[in-house]
């Protein structure tokens, strides 16, 4: 993309924050030298969400890999040079430096039965409510994930997470 970066991430023990710090300070050190410019790279703070892997963390991976596609800067996914996809379809499997998370995996036995799986995926219509859910969580820093996994999380973190509605809640007649 032009103005902003996806990426889909499963930092392990490391701090997603401190990934980030330090993903922006290389880049802009990068971009001021190559350009002879300084100050900040990106205007606001990253965006996240955690995303229910079972369940949505494909869905987010096209809702990614089409993006260039829905801004109609590309025609196919695969033609963008900067996608994962791009490097997922043209590359042999041991020679690129993705990751091929276990629901990737899944999709098959074989490298080429993974990808003509996903590949098929990715030609699938994306439901407008999963389009509406993956930037809504986005959007508003929140889980990426069923209301099941939201109740999940909330039991476990002691906080509210799910979204609701702007507002005091309508009172109740009696």
């Amino acid at each position: 993309m032009t103005n902003h970066v996806h990426l889909l991430l499963a930092p392990g023990d490391a701090s997603l924050g401190q990934l980030m710090k330090g993903l922006a300070g290389r880049m802009t050190r990068y971009r001021n030298k190559l350009e002879g410019r300084s100050g900040t790279l990106w205007e606001s703070r990253y965006k996240s969400s955690v995303v229910q892997s079972d369940t949505y963390l494909l869905a987010c991976s096209r809702y990614i890999e089409l993006n260039p596609v829905r801004a109609q800067m590309v025609q196919r996914a695969q033609d963008y040079p900067w996608s994962s996809l791009h490097l997922r379809l043209n590359e042999a499997a041991g020679h690129h430096w993705l990751d091929e998370n276990l629901c990737f995996a899944e999709l098959g036995n074989t490298h080429a039965e993974r990808l003509a799986r996903y590949t098929s995926f990715m030609e699938q219509r994306i439901p407008s409510s999963e389009l509406q859910l993956i930037r809504g969580a986005l959007q508003r820093g929140q889980l990426t994930g069923n209301p099941r996994f939201t109740d999940e999380i909330e039991k476990i973190t002691g906080l509210r997470i799910s979204h609701r509605a702007q507002g005091r809640p309508a009172k109740q007649l009696e």
